[in-house]
């Protein structure tokens, strides 16, 4: 019997929902205090000290009524496009969400004819669990709310941050600082919002659940597996629709605009400059805020699984199950204390602070949470404990566990700054890029690529040492908490990542309402600050989507019986090759969407300016709602193809060829999916960084590359369009496309391990 825990029960029931609560709150008063900067003029609002800054601050147009009203018409077309898009890509979402929570119910509640008998529980012998029909009732109840939670979480991001977008512009008049802060507490808001949601709907439905399970932890943490599956399995669409809505605006909008008509970028006379500022909110921000609630809700079910059959789950210690998001819980506090230090302790005042102010939250929030971890692993574990290892109980200490957490913590920040390394243009690698342009298109794509390439290096060692170590001390289990130790920062990462997109708009905004230069200066500074920081979002994306894949892989192939996976049997080695070609199979379908998309974007931005007259001069308006109306159409057509390659290949692959095959299709993925999709998010960064190093023009070097229509720019944006679809659409998505495949192999292992492998029992 393993030793007793410090931490009782009741304080563990009572300590998540109460985090959870102090998140919410959180975000609730961090949206209060950006709702303070008003979108509407104020008359005669000259107070004590209004009177003085006013004078101060008369040449930024801060007593310019027509540049408010401005801001507030440009923030409702951006809000609303946005809106309009997320409505009908959840109707599709939603018809999807319907006919695979049949599908789950059908083929898990078949296993055993839909009997409502107890029956043999598959880990503990001699015992009797819930009937399959439980099983498959509750998984699709699961799977359900994770989908709606993730639909709501990206939604709700898309709102805040079409929010806050004007707002930031209109702070930018009185410095960088109050529009940094403005800016940086609309992504607080997602962050903690999301971390907190999804941390309670999960504490819910284990509570809820086990009022019907009672002692049968297996079947419980089995059924609540359908939670992760349905946030991935939305986080899909969420990624890839809202990736191609971006790009096709965004490379329409920069063809035409910049490298033909040689308009500066968000000129209002663009006629896609408001699908690619939408683009914005429903690609980085809609699909980015589903795709970390997926990864976080994987992690956490992994974790749970692995725990429901070791120690923890057979003797039925609730404390050390709950250890997961006990995690999460302390995480949400470590990040709040994080934050507290960007928008209140050290205030930005100039615009060589931002970079350096957002990469402290990350480690800060890595410091504080390492804290965090080790009073959770002290408090909350026993000191000894067993641990579910491939049909065997491992022996673990609470310390080993420790170690596990804070090796994938630790992981995530090196991966955030070697990809910082080579986005960011204050290093070598983006300036010799930015160089290459000298001779043209050509080879600044030749350098970009070798980038993208030479920057998988460092992370893929960082997630190798990561799984190493951890599965080394605590199997599989250690793996999934050093995922979830990656993810623990979440609502810090997500603010941080939130950020620049918001940034990006604000700046666009400041572009259309036809404001000063030295405030889309100011818009720039915080908008490049941004771009890096995304990058280094989406290295966390995919260095946490590695890890949650592994975890969930190790669980699939408990449950499916399998007692090893042998390289060398020719059933796995197809499964193998299968899978490591997915990933390329889906890069290419959302690559071409974005094309074909981009491709009817820019032939209708051309149509525009030479059929509409005076509007190169300024004297009439292009027709904007063309242009989202054409973005709008071809994602939510294009997102289709890839979410069912997904979504289909294990269903089709455990069912026809069985588990084995499928379990080489899982690995391969894995293994191919991060390298492309490192390689593809930092190329495109890189690129985009480098036109953004000769626009600024700040160094010697850069003054000599530049100035913005130049043929060294031209060929920089050139590189930059090239790079888009592979940032924001391919990249980004194949880590929901390793994760979402292994989730799903896991909640349909059952039936796959039962009638799994029909082509193999009759050959």
């Amino acid at each position: 019997m393993a030793a007793s825990v410090i931490l009782p029960d009741l304080a563990t029931q009572v300590v998540v929902p109460v985090a959870a609560a102090i998140g919410i709150a959180f975000a609730v008063l961090q949206w209060v205090l950006v709702s303070k900067v008003k979108v509407t003029p104020e008359r005669g609002s000259a107070g004590k000290d209004g009177a003085s800054e006013a004078l101060i601050e008369e040449e930024e147009g801060l007593n310019d009524h027509n540049v408010v009203l401005k801001c507030a018409e440009i923030q409702t077309a951006i809000s609303e496009g946005a809106t309009s898009f997320l409505y009908t890509e959840y109707k599709y979402a939603g018809a999807f969400m319907a006919f695979f929570a049949v599908l789950i119910f059908v083929f898990l509640g078949s296993i055993e004819g839909f009997s409502t008998k107890s029956q043999p529980c598959h880990y503990s012998v001699g015992k009797y669990c819930k009937p399959a029909l439980a099983n498959a009732v509750f998984s699709t109840i699961a799977f359900v709310l994770g989908a709606v939670t993730s639909l709501v979480s990206g939604f709700l991001g898309m709102k805040i941050a079409t929010y806050a977008n004007a707002r930031t512009t209109l702070e930018a008049r009185k410095g960088v600082g109050k529009a940094f802060i403005v800016a940086f507490r609309s992504g607080a808001v997602m962050g903690f919002l999301l971390a907190a949601s999804g941390l309670f709907v999960l504490y819910l439905i284990i509570n809820l659940f086990g009022l019907y399970y009672g002692d049968d932890w297996e079947g419980l943490f089995e059924a609540i597996t359908g939670y992760g599956l349905g946030g991935s399995s939305m986080a899909l669409f969420g990624r890839v629709g809202g990736g191609i809505y971006t790009k096709a605006a965004d490379v329409g909008a920069d063809l035409v605009g910049k490298v033909e008509r040689n308009i500066p970028e968000d000129d209002p006379r663009n006629p896609a400059v408001i699908a690619d500022n939408v683009g914005d909110n429903v690609g980085d921000i809609a699909g980015m805020g589903s795709d970390l609630f997926g990864s976080y809700a994987e992690s956490s079910c992994a974790a749970l699984v692995v725990a429901s059959i070791s120690s923890f789950g057979i003797n039925h210690e609730f404390t050390p199950m709950m250890y997961p998001l006990l995690i999460s819980s302390v995480g949400i506090i470590a990040c709040l204390i994080t934050t507290l230090f960007a928008t209140d302790f050290f205030e930005v005042k100039a615009v060589d602070q931002i970079e350096p102010s957002l990469k402290k939250q990350l480690i800060i929030s890595t410091a504080v949470m390492t804290i965090g971890i080790a009073l959770v692993s002290w408090l909350g574990l026993p000191y000894t404990f067993t641990i579910f290892n491939f049909g065997a109980q491992k022996t673990v200490h609470n310390w080993q566990l420790f170690l596990c957490v804070s090796v994938g913590l630790w992981a995530g920040l090196v991966i955030g700054f070697i990809t910082e390394y080579y986005t960011s243009n204050a290093y070598s690698p983006v300036q010799d890029v930015a160089d290459s342009c000298r001779t043209g298109a050509a080879t600044n794509v030749i350098f970009g690529l070798a980038l993208g390439y030479k920057s998988v290096i460092i992370p893929i060692f960082a997630i190798a040492f990561s799984i190493f170590l951890s599965f080394s001390l605590a199997a599989m289990y250690g793996v999934a908490v050093a995922a979830l130790g990656m993810l623990s920062t979440i609502a810090t990462g997500l603010a941080i990542d939130a950020y620049g997109p918001i940034s990006d708009n604000a700046g666009g905004i400041a572009e259309m309402a036809g404001m000063s230069h030295r405030i889309r200066e100011r818009t720039d500074a915080l908008d490049a600050a941004g771009n890096t920081t995304a990058a280094i979002g989406k290295g966390f994306a995919i260095g946490s989507a590695a890890l949650v894949s592994l975890a969930l892989f190790g669980a699939f192939v408990s449950r499916a019986g399998i007692t090893s996976v042998d390289v060398l049997t020719p059933n796995v080695f197809i499964g193998l090759l299968v899978g490591a070609m997915l990933p390329y199979w889906f890069s290419a379908m959302t690559m071409k969407s974005v094309g074909s998309a981009a491709l009817k974007m820019v032939e209708e931005v051309r149509r525009q300016f030479n059929t509409i007259p005076g509007l190169m001069e300024g004297t009439a308006k292009p027709d904007y709602a063309t242009c989202v109306k054409i973005s709008t159409d071809a994602s939510i057509k294009e997102m289709i193809p890839p979410g069912a390659l997904v979504m289909l290949t294990p269903l089709i692959v455990g069912t026809i060829f069985g588990v084995e095959t499928l379990s080489g299709v899982l690995a391969g993925a894995l293994v191919s999916g991060v390298q492309i999709a490192i390689s593809a998010s930092n190329t495109g960064g890189a690129w985009d960084n480098a036109k953004k190093y000769i626009e600024a023009g700040v160094s010697d070097h850069a003054k000599s590359l530049g100035p913005k229509g130049s043929d060294c720019h031209k060929a920089a944006v050139i590189g930059d369009t090239i790079g888009d679809p592979l940032k924001d659409t391919s990249g980004p998505s194949l880590n929901i496309l390793i994760k979402l495949m292994a989730v799903e192999s896991l909640v349909f292992a059952p039936f796959f391990a039962t009638y799994g492998g029909i082509l193999f029992k009759y050959i």
